[in-house]
């Protein structure tokens, strides 16, 4: 058998996603090296569609630290979201009550600068690798071995590892499971996504609670749009024509003020399940874990990709006050800072979710105090300042 080839760096990170690529270039920025791999292409990551929306910092995380500004010349800035019930359009105006914005921006384009900006700082990013592990992770030198795409049987040893490699990844499994703990929450319902071929129906994003289900009115390009609609969990995709899934919308938007679907060909279908997961501690041995990796969101509250990105700011810091400053207690601060942030945000999806979706079983109390509460959060300055505060993301 070949013999592995090692290479050594400070940080290895398994995945190379948003998050493994912005952790690998903010410690670039502090002069600590690093190698990301990831069993993906890069050519499939770009062609992968997920969330769109970033928080404020998100969106000064990339520009500031020099990876792009194409979010704010290419990107589409929100000053509010329309919540929608009773058919009737409320507005949420972000920039009114906290005086930020949040920018529609896909996170492929987010991939796409942060890949670029690696391959322009000549950044040590290996892409379709296979056969990926994790060891010794408790030990002084924790490793990451793989097949690279050319067939040769690589290793890399560094001082510590990150996982970043999602939620299907192996690196939170290598936590032993009477080291973790794991919340879990699955919701009975899920989202009916499209892409359809057509020019904007709303000019920001519209939540809509209905007695079919709840609805969403999103964007994507000024000639393609993203829109969702609550299905069953197990939903054939089959059994919906683009006739069925527009009548739907608009049964679900129904109103008499005037809003209108602008609609056109569907030229991609999917369902998207809901769960919530936090794994705790996120950080064994030398081994960290950032994003989805060690959290999930349901994705009513835009939180996913933007605590990715605020779970590697701060594991970023954490880093360079190891291996630069030798203070490895920050390590052990690492978890407690990053749950701070998850659980504020586990708790605002959560609410948006059963604010706006129907629930299974709901009988007409459940209908009635749900129309009550959103009926308090339009009505009041203080319940519209909360959902624009979380909504566009608490300061870093």
């Amino acid at each position: 058998m070949a013999q592995r080839n090692v290479v050594r760096t400070a940080v290895g990170i398994v995945g190379a996603g948003p998050a493994g690529l912005m952790l690998s270039h903010l410690l670039a920025l502090s002069g600590i090296d690093s190698i990301a791999v990831d069993t993906r292409t890069r050519p499939e990551i770009e062609h992968t569609h997920r969330a769109g929306i970033l928080e404020r910092d998100s969106v000064r995380l990339l520009v500031d630290s020099g990876v792009s500004d194409r979010v704010l010349t290419e990107g589409h800035e929100h000053k509010g979201i329309d919540l929608r019930f009773g058919g009737t359009s409320y507005r949420i105006d972000f920039q009114a009550l906290v005086g930020a914005s949040t920018w529609l921006y896909p996170q492929t384009d987010v991939f796409i600068d942060l890949a670029d900006a690696r391959n322009r700082d000549e950044g040590d990013i290996r892409f379709g690798v296979t056969d990926t592990r994790v060891i010794d992770i408790t030990g002084s030198t924790p490793g990451i071995r793989f097949t690279d795409e050319d067939g040769g049987r690589r290793e890399i040893r560094c001082d510590y590892l990150v996982g970043a490699d999602g939620s299907r990844g192996i690196c939170r499994h290598e936590v032993p499971e009477a080291q973790r703990r794991q919340y879990f929450r699955k919701y009975p319902f899920a989202w009916f996504g499209i892409l359809a071929q057509a020019p904007r129906s709303a000019d920001e994003l519209v939540y809509t609670r209905s007695d079919r289900g709840f609805a969403l009115i999103s964007q994507r390009t000024d000639t393609v749009q993203r829109m969702y609609f609550q299905c069953d969990a197990t939903e054939d995709i089959g059994q919906w024509s683009d006739d069925r899934i527009w009548s739907e919308l608009r049964h679900r938007l129904a109103g008499e003020d005037g809003l209108r679907l602008a609609e056109g060909p569907i030229i991609e279908k999917t369902v998207l399940p809901f769960r919530s997961f936090v794994q705790e501690p996120m950080r064994y041995g030398r081994m960290l874990l950032a994003g989805d990796a060690a959290h999930t969101v349901p994705p009513t509250g835009a939180k996913g990709l933007n605590l990715a990105l605020a779970d590697v700011r701060v594991l970023a810091e954490t880093l360079e006050c190891a291996i630069s400053k030798n203070d490895v207690d920050a390590l052990d601060r690492y978890t407690a800072r990053a749950l701070e942030r998850v659980w504020k945000a586990q708790h605002f999806s959560y609410w948006m979710t059963t604010m706006l979706h129907r629930l299974d079983n709901a009988d007409d109390f459940d209908t009635r105090r749900q129309l009550g509460e959103l009926r308090s959060v339009v009505g009041s300055e203080a319940g519209s300042r909360y959902l624009a505060e979380a909504y566009t993301g608490w300061p870093g």
